[in-house]
Parts: C-alpha cells; structure tokens; sequence
C-alpha cells in the first residue's frame, strides 16, 4: 500500500492491509482465464446484485463520503477511499433494517452498494478541490471582491464535474477485460474490499464490532464538530450570555507555552508568536487521517513543518522576502519548493516505472480484442458490459466535455479533444499502475498535461488548468471504477450490473459534490486560508502561475527554494530505489513536500494520530487490526459531515437574514 492516499500524486484507494483474498489462479494453456472464472467463481445469475436498495444505499452513503471528501480535500489534500468504510456502515445499516426490509443483503447486493458509493463519494469530488479550487484561488486574485459562483458558476462546474466522471467510468469498460480478467493485476485494494465483504458476511462479532466502533466514531467527531463550529455559530449573537462558559471549542491551543514551561524558551519563543502556525489543531480529522496514513509519512510532515515554519519561515520573515506572519503570507513563498519537492518526485516515479508504462501501451491493441470477434465465440458476452456502451458513452462524455471547456473556458474544439484523447492514453497508464501497485499517479500525470499544454499554449492558464483537470479526473475515475471491479471479480459478481451501480453514483456525487463545494467555499478568499489549506490547489495553482509567468517572476529566493526542493525530491526517489529494505527510514518526499503547503499544526496533529496508531499496532495488534481504521474512518466522516451541515446553515442563515 502506498503511504498517504494524496490525490496530489497517488489513488483514491482504502487504506488496508494487505489482501486476504489471493486473487484467481492463472490461466494454463488448456483453459481460458474467463471461462474458468465463469465455471467456478461466477454467482451473479443466482444472487441479488443491482437492487433498488443497494442503489439507494450506495448513493445515500456516497453522499455523506461526497462531503467528507470534499471536506478533508480542502483541509489535507487528502482524499480518503470510502468503499470500505461505506461497506461497514451500509452493513450495519441493513442489518437494523431487517426487520423493515424483510431480509438481509447479499454480499453482492453490499458489492453493488460499495460501486454505487464509490462513484458518488470520490470520482467526482477530487477534481472540485485541486483543479477548480486552483482556478477559483487564482481568478480571486483578480476579483478578491467577486463570490466563488460568479467567478465559476454552479452550472459550468457540474456539467465538467458530470462528464468527466462519466468518460472516466466509460474508458474503464475495455480495460477491465484485459487487466482483470486475463492479465489478473492484483488491485490490492479492491481485493482487501472483497476480503472485508467476506469477514463481514462470515464473522458476525468481529463484524459488529467495527460497525458499533464506527458509528461510535462517527458521533465523537461529529460532537466536537459542532462544539467547534456549531456553537460558535449559534453564541455569536449572544456573546452577553456565554462570554462566561466555555460553551465554544478553540479552533488550536498554542504550544509556546509548553516548550517554554520545559525549559526550552526558544523554541517557546518561534512557537509561540502569532503566525507561524506551531498549535494543536482541535480537529480529530487530522488525527484519524494520521492514523491511516502510517507512522513514515506522519513523521516526514512532521520533519517537513519543523524545517519549513520553524526555520525557514522565521529567516524569510526577518529578511522581509515576506510581509507578514501566518499561513497565507508564509505559504506564498513556501509553496514553491513544496510543490517542487512533490512535483519531482512524482515525476521520477513515475519515469522509474517505464516497466508498467510500456505494458500499458504495448497493451492498447488487446483492450478491444475480445469485442473484434463474433459474440458467439465470446463467453462473457451475455454479462460483460458491451463495447456499444463504451463508444456510446465516451463519445456523449467527450462532446459534453469538450464544447463546456469551450463555452465557459474558451478552450478551442481541437484543442479540447486533444485533451481527452491525451487523457484516455494516461488513463491506462494510471489504470495499470494501480492494478499494479496500488498507487495512481494522478499528480504526475495531470502535471504532464499542465506541461503539454504550457508549451502548446504558453499564456493561457485557463487552459492550462482546465486541460489538466480533465487526465486527472479520468484517470482517477477509471482507476476507482476497475477497483471496485476487481472486487465484484473476486466474489464472483456480474460486471454488467456493477458498471450500472457505477454510473448511477456519478449522478448522486455530482449533485451533492459541487452543492457541497459551493457551501464550504462561498467566496475565493475561503480557499488557501487557514481553515481550508486546499494544498492540492495550491499545487495546480502554482504550476500553472509557473508556466504562464515563468521564473523571472518569482524572488530569487523562491527560485533557490524550488532547485533545492527539486533536487531533493529527485534524491529522495532515488534513495528509496536503491535501498528499498530500507524505506521505512527514508523520509516521505510527498510527505516533505506536503508540510510545505499545509500549516504546522495539521502536521502536527497527523503525527500525532500515526503515533498512537503505531503504538497500538505494536502493542495490540489484533485490536488495531480490528478497530484502527473503522475508528478513523468513522471520526473523520462525522466531523467532516458535520463540519459541511454547519457551513450550510451559515448559508441559509445568510439567506433568510
């Protein structure tokens, strides 16, 4: 499993261990893969699968993990896989409805509900926080004064946000014969959600115990939510009453006191003046994120914020290269060699991986293969979703993508089909690197395009933007639909009927992703502060200010911040190739990277978190095993969804008034 689930260069995938499930044997020379598959593991016909309750579910769910997403997105650049968190929770869920619906799902049914979810809680909200977030931080600039929808307005957004969902689960369809069915990639994280579908259909304690820990969770982080962000909603109008009770959480707790009680008062000094971001975040978010990402990348950001806010932001600061104090003026200058750090990195891995890049094309021709011949000859003709839907689909999807860009963006037609031609090609590149490696390279691939189009159209940031946002937002859905298959694959699942429970989901994420967005979001200036980092946006931000300003525009500071980043990322990368035993030691160069773009105390408060995970691992293993990520999933779900229904009632609110 890769590190942090980072939508700035990895997959929206589960954090789980290992798979359980070994995946289906290989073909031998006497037998076709898919026909023994067909004989031995397919139960589709026999089982209920595509029902309107594991529909309804499944958008129901991915609807709260819409949020949650969106919610973590802005804050971490973090987006959280939700299939096995919705799987745990929609199982419970049924289980107390028994006696309403008259009988208990079948694991497909859960299967189906997992797609369903999948597509609503993820594939169509992490291009809202990179991409559009980006685009809204820079047209702010120009208009600080203007709301976030009428510098992007609702309507252009969810038509993008629509078809680019939908040409990421169309462009799944040829690849899934291939890479699932005959090559058998491994997919470790849709085969470790096949493997909780088992535990929780064959263990009913062990399975209880996660639901109850999840639920439990989930209440805990909505409650601190609320007493941080509720309350001090509903009390700032009646600050006569409650000036006396500490009825309202801080949003931090400043840590200078600390250091300067413990005799180290110049640490306590840097820590403590306002502005340098050194505080305990008083979120569980950033704790249970921690706790699921792993003590190496934890401690990376940790080390990251120690460099960047401790030492450099001071020295910046004194040497005026930055007006003032806080996360806004420091992350100005410090995004630089951040995103270079990252950017590098990313990049070399993605180079370093030439192995799975030249499969993925030397591929291409045999994605289309088992659709050339007659049906007849064809054994999964009757379930496999055809490849008249697939032309069908992507041809709807990429014309409804193409004249949005040029209608809003004015991104011209041949341009805009480039786009999406570029964008199908890295698809399977991103597709094979997580069937591969359970990490898709969506960070480095959008930034090949960023990089395309710099050159093809220097000036245009729109465009630049734009275009990127379209190879990122497909590759992530296609990679997010083939996890899920691999799933369905596993447990014997028609595929035809999952596709659907896919596409059904786009539909729910779309709708509650961008309504979402626009409530979290109501102005420019709300993205890049400090309650909404947005660090995946101030990525794509930056990359694109690069290409069109070049770097006569920066301070020469900056310039040597990024050479210096960008050396270390490619050092880093390198080091862990050569001495792979050994990683576990190696800094996290995303990990690095990523304090550079976030503030102190988010870094601070993950490293907690992985902390505690890892003494838990060490100390009782079967008890984190069982309860680790049920228990984050759960806090972060209930504070983030919390965290969106205040910022909704500060809208009506605004509304009414």
């Amino acid at each position: 499993m890769p590190d942090p689930v980072n939508p700035l260069e990895e997959s929206p995938v589960d954090p789980y261990p290992p798979p359980v499930i070994p995946p289906a044997p290989p073909a031998t020379d006497q037998e076709d893969p898919e026909r023994k598959w067909l004989r031995e593991v397919y139960c589709g016909d026999d089982v209920p699968q595509l029902t309107v309750r594991a529909v309804v579910m499944g958008m129901f769910l991915g609807s709260f993990m819409a949020f949650s997403n969106l919610y973590v997105g802005l804050k971490t650049g973090w987006g959280l896989g939700v299939a096995i968190t919705a799987c745990i929770m929609s199982w419970a869920i049924f289980k107390g409805l028994k006696p309403i619906l008259g009988s208990e799902p079948s694991i497909l049914e859960n299967n189906c509900m997992q797609s369903t979810a999948s597509a609503a809680g993820y594939s169509t909200g992490s291009t809202l926080v990179s991409a559009f977030a980006a685009y809204i931080m820079i047209q702010g600039i120009q208009h600080p004064h203007e709301k976030s929808w009428d510098i992007l307005p609702v309507h252009v957004v969810m038509l993008l946000v629509f078809f680019l969902a939908m040409l990421g689960v169309f462009m799944a369809i040829p690849m899934k014969r291939n890479m699932i069915n005959v090559e058998q990639l491994a997919f470790p994280s849709g085969t470790a959600a096949a493997a909780t579908l088992r535990s929780l259909f064959s263990s009913g304690a062990e399975a209880l115990s996660k639901a109850k820990s999840l639920f439990i969770s989930m209440a805990l982080g909505a409650l601190v939510a609320f007493w941080r962000d509720g309350m001090a909603a509903i009390t700032s109008g009646f600050k006569g009453i409650w000036t006396r009770f500490p009825v309202v959480l801080p949003d931090h707790l400043p840590l200078g006191p600390f250091f300067t009680r413990h005799g180290l008062p110049g640490v306590g000094r840097v820590v403590s003046e306002n502005g340098y971001t050194f505080a305990f975040d008083m979120s569980t978010i950033m704790i249970a994120a921690g706790a699921i990402m792993g003590l190496r990348t934890a401690a990376s950001m940790m080390l990251g914020a120690v460099i960047c806010y401790g030492v450099l932001a001071p020295m910046v600061y004194h040497a005026g290269i930055i007006p003032g104090l806080g996360y806004s003026n420091i992350v100005r200058w410090s995004v630089w060699g951040g995103v270079a750090l990252m950017t590098t990195a990313a990049l070399l891995n993605f180079a370093l991986g030439w192995r799975t890049l030249l499969r993925a094309f030397s591929g291409i021709a045999k994605l289309f293969k088992r659709t050339a011949g007659p049906v007849a000859e064809d054994p999964l003709a009757r379930i496999e979703v055809p490849a008249s839907w697939f032309l069908l689909g992507t041809g709807i999807a990429t014309i409804g993508c193409v004249i949005t860009n040029q209608w809003f963006f004015h991104i011209s037609i041949g341009l805009g089909i480039v786009a999406v031609l570029l964008s199908g090609l890295l698809a399977i590149v991103a597709c094979r690197a997580t069937g591969e490696t359970d990490t898709t390279p969506i960070g480095a691939l959008g930034k090949i395009t960023q990089l395309t189009y710099g050159l093809l159209i220097p000036q245009n940031i729109t465009a630049n933007l734009m275009t990127a946002n379209v190879t990122a937002s497909i590759a992530g859905s296609s990679a997010d639909l083939l996890t899920d298959l691999k799933s369905g694959y596993l447990l014997g699942a028609n595929p035809r009927q999952q596709f659907l429970a896919q596409f059904f989901g786009v539909f729910a994420g779309t709708v509650v992703a961008v309504f979402g967005f626009y409530a979290l979001v109501p102005t420019p200036s709300a993205i890049g502060s400090g309650k909404f980092p947005a660090p995946a946006a101030q990525v794509w931000k930056a990359v694109a200010l690069l290409l069109q300003r070049g770097l006569h525009s920066l301070d020469s500071s900056a310039i040597w911040a990024m050479a210096i980043g960008g050396a270390l990322g490619i050092f880093i990368t390198l080091l862990e190739k050569w001495f792979p035993k050994h990683k576990h030691v190696i800094p996290s160069p995303t990990g690095l990277g990523l304090a550079f773009v976030i503030p102190a105390y988010n870094s601070i408060s993950m490293f907690l978190g992985a902390l505690i995970a890892y003494w838990l691992e060490k100390k009782h293993p079967k008890t984190a095993d069982t309860y680790t990520i049920p228990v984050a999933s759960g806090l972060i779900a209930g504070e983030s969804i919390m965290g969106v229904l205040v910022a909704l009632g500060g809208v009506l609110t605004g509304i009414l008034h």
